[in-house]
């Protein structure tokens, strides 16, 4: 057996097979039932010609299915592909043309949508969809009923050998630009992404311990994602709930529910909640407030993908005074780097800090690491098990993984410092950096200030051009209930918590903030929000 994601899940359906794997909706499987129906499904899809390295596409709302698509495909070290259910055709297209997808699975009532997202792609043989009483029906190819090709197809396990170099895809927009595939050997994400099989603690050795340490339940999480599946944080906080042999419970659906998500914490016992910063966060901690709903049974809530502001850490941990409310670092490119854990000091200006080992630290423009304490900041970078790179974009991996002395660094584009006693502070992406007469300013610290107003529920920072300064901040923000705080009251409020050229100059109030599926912000809708009230 090799540390492949397959393989380990296998291991685990072998000795734990009637404990509960996953709910979803009605839907309750077992881990002996999700492998029953994985290998079903991977069964069918190798009688259709998919085999080592091709790419099937999941385009499916949160769903047993979607799980059962990724394991089916790991089984015959294919590569599941997330794509975006909020996409129209136009950019179904580019996925498909762009991912190289051999074969769908899809929810019925996005038919429309593949008739125009699939046209002319040879490539792609197989479109099975999940029957979702909508009725639609493709006009441009044949498909499969997701529920008939399982009925039809044998349950039995019978793949060849794998390897722990099978491939992982996740596709990551970031915060602009089209998705790219980050592409990862299986070994290489289960240890720097799954956290080695044993989260808080030291990975496993060997491939055999997962089920090993899965057989004592006392190991096992119960883990609830807020983010949906087509979200990389999402799919890891799956698959360690999974690989410690625990229930994983998943919100049906299109949409984030804040209340459902607390009503399912309570119904199912779920000890973690991950979700993507503020936006999923201070709804939650809004019906926390409101409701009377038992959340004893948690834990921990750990945010990725997105910080969470003080001022909404605050709430939930007083809200939840039992509960670790963790910042956790790390991205699409890089898997986990580390914790801002409750109680430990934060790096300047307040930002949340993680500490600093030998995979990670920070690299000025030469690419040398600087000093700890000396002040400058630099670009995040994690050496060790990183990426292979973006699929088919040999241009964006040249820039984002370097080597340096012989060492391979993944530089995502995060800009950082590293405190006197070692700890790495995490300032934000360069690619949203706003400079305004020379200063740099990042958006994640504004709105973290603004978000600490009364009457701001939620809100983004974007630069906009201006003859003087070169740029000059400007906040989108959506307010709570009929609030209509003035720019002058927001800049007063600022000033409390960061510098007087970090204060927003221009002030745009809109219903509600755009952000992706994941919860991550929608920088270039507010850029476009903020000019159009310049």
């Amino acid at each position: 057996m090799h540390f492949n994601i397959a393989d380990l899940f296998e291991s685990l359906a072998d000795v734990i097979g009637d404990r509960e794997a996953v709910v979803c909706g009605d839907v309750r499987l077992t881990f002996g039932q999700l492998e029953e129906r994985s290998n079903r499904l991977a069964n069918f899809l190798r009688e259709r010609g998919v085999g080592k390295g091709d790419h099937i596409g999941l385009h499916t709302y949160n769903c047993v299915e979607f799980l059962e698509g990724m394991f089916a495909a790991y089984k015959l070290r294919a590569v599941p592909i997330n794509i975006n259910y909020r996409w129209v055709a136009k950019e179904l297209a580019y996925l498909v043309d762009n991912a190289d997808l051999v074969a769908i699975i899809s929810q019925r009532e996005f038919a429309p949508i593949l008739d125009g997202g699939t046209v002319g792609c040879e490539q792609l043989k197989t479109i099975i969809l999940l029957e979702d009483g909508t009725g639609a029906a493709m006009k441009t190819a044949d498909t499969f009923d997701y529920d008939t090709v399982l009925a039809g197809s044998s349950p039995e396990r019978n793949f060849e050998e794998r390897s722990g170099e099978d491939i992982y895809i996740i596709y990551t927009g970031g915060t602009t630009g089209m998705p790219k595939g980050v592409m990862w050997k299986q070994e290489d994400v289960f240890f720097a992404g799954l956290q080695g099989g044993s989260p808080g603690g030291d990975p496993i050795e060997r491939p055999e311990e997962l089920a090993e340490n899965a057989k004592d339940p006392d190991n096992a999480l119960s883990i609830l994602p807020a983010a949906p599946f087509i979200h990389g944080a999402a799919q890891w906080g799956g698959l360690i709930c999974l690989f410690t042999g625990g229930k994983l419970v998943l919100q049906p659906g299109r949409s984030f529910d804040a209340e459902l998500i607390c009503r399912l914490v309570e119904q199912e016992q779920a000890n973690t909640i991950t979700l993507v910063g503020d936006a999923m966060a201070r709804p939650i901690a809004d019906v926390l407030a409101a409701g009377s709903y038992n959340m004893e049974s948690i834990f921990a809530i750990a945010s990725a993908g997105a910080v969470l502001s003080p001022a909404v850490k605050d709430q939930l941990q007083e809200l939840l005074p039992d509960a670790m409310i963790l910042n956790n670092f790390g991205a699409s490119e890089t898997g986990h780097q580390g914790s801002a854990l409750p109680g430990e000091e934060t790096g300047q200006e307040g930002r949340p800090s993680f500490a600093m080992d030998d995979s990670n630290t920070v690299l000025d423009e030469d690419f040398k690491p600087l000093t700890p304490g000396d002040g400058r900041i630099g670009k995040l970078a994690r050496s060790g098990r990183v990426p292979l790179g973006y699929y088919k974009d040999p241009v964006k991996t040249a820039e984002r993984f370097i080597e340096v002395d012989g060492v391979r660094w993944c530089v995502p584009g995060d800009f950082a410092t590293i405190e006197e006693d070692g700890r790495i502070t995490v300032y934000g992406r360069g690619s949203n950096c706003i400079n305004t007469g020379g200063e740099k300013v990042f958006p994640e610290e504004v709105e973290e200030a603004l978000k600490s107003h009364p009457d701001v529920f939620d809100c983004l920072v974007v630069g906009l051009p201006d003859e003087k300064w070169m740029q000059r901040v400007a906040a989108v923000v959506a307010t709570r209930g009929d609030a209509t705080p003035s720019l002058d009251e927001l800049q007063t409020h600022c000033r409390d918590s960061i510098a007087g050229y970090k204060v927003p100059r221009h002030l745009t109030l809109v219903d509600t903030i755009e952000r992706q599926p994941s919860g991550k912000p929608d920088y270039a809708w507010a850029k476009d929000r903020a000019l159009q009230t310049q």
